[in-house]
């Protein structure tokens, strides 16, 4: 199981609009990924219902998990984690 910690880098945590853009970019990837808060219990991040029910807030850290094996896993879960914590506005392109 391959895994990415990282903090949350929107100032307003992932609710709402950031929540939307990380949900989007999670089903975008293809591959199935979950996030829960450090020590929490890990919910599908492709859920907007789940992400929301996290209640993670900026500077909290969040763990990426994915089942999946490979180098296709391993990007997505690079590229998720960089928008997360970047707190950017889109799924970059590349890492």
């Amino acid at each position: 199981m391959a895994e990415r910690r990282v903090h949350v880098g929107w100032a307003e945590g992932l609710h709402a609009r950031p929540a939307s853009i990380f949900v989007r970019a999670a089903t975008a990837s293809g591959v199935p990924v979950t996030i829960a808060k450090a020590g929490g219990t890990p919910v599908n991040a492709a859920s907007m219902l789940a992400v929301l029910g996290l209640g993670a807030q900026g500077g909290e850290e969040v763990v990426l998990a994915s089942d999946a094996e490979g180098a296709e896993a391993d990007a997505a879960l690079d590229r998720l984690a960089k928008l997360v914590a970047e707190g950017l506005e889109e799924l970059p392109e590349t890492v």
